[in-house]
């Protein structure tokens, strides 16, 4: 009887878009900035991978400090320029430039993520709030034409005056 040979399944390469955020360390100069960007897309680009968008870096204050390793001392943070790249590519490279991005000694944090293809950048909305008030708003009475016509005297307006007044 003949025995049939499984064959291993061929790993499936499926593109996929991928988008990572970085922060340079704010030690690095300004125009230096651009040269570690450049780094990052050259890593990306020797991995075979193709860029759909990017986001220029920008000096930034941190939400939170971030405290990073540097031989046997730590260093903390509150500013960096923060950047991002989008890119296709397979999930194995994606890795790999994930695992590059941890040992580039001027970005001190970054993130490689799962995204699509489309402009995702949250757009700026206007809440109006609600408010309700509890006294009412009421209308002036109108005029008519006959009231509008008919001259008012002084001493109805200080008899009328008077009696607002004594209330």
């Amino acid at each position: 009887m003949a025995e049939k040979k499984k064959e291993a399944p061929e790993k499936e390469m499926t593109l996929r878009i991928y988008e990572v955020g970085f922060h340079v360390s704010p030690s690095v100069k300004e125009e230096d900035v651009e040269k570690v960007v450049a780094e990052v897309r050259a890593l990306i680009e020797k991995a075979g991978s193709s860029f759909i968008a990017e986001g220029a870096p920008a000096h930034t204050k941190l939400s939170y400090p971030i405290s990073v390793r540097h031989g046997e001392k730590y260093t903390e943070y509150d500013r960096a320029f923060f950047g991002w790249i989008k890119f296709e590519t397979t999930t194995e490279v994606s890795a790999h430039i994930d695992a590059a991005l941890k040992a580039h000694p001027s970005i001190i944090r970054h993130l490689v993520f799962k995204t699509v293809r489309e402009d995702t950048r949250a757009k700026l909305k206007v809440t109006m709030r609600e408010v309700r008030r509890t006294d009412t708003i009421r209308s002036a009475p109108k005029k008519t034409e006959e009231a509008a016509e008919t001259p008012v005297s002084e001493a109805d307006l200080d008899k009328a005056l008077e009696t607002l007044t004594a209330e």
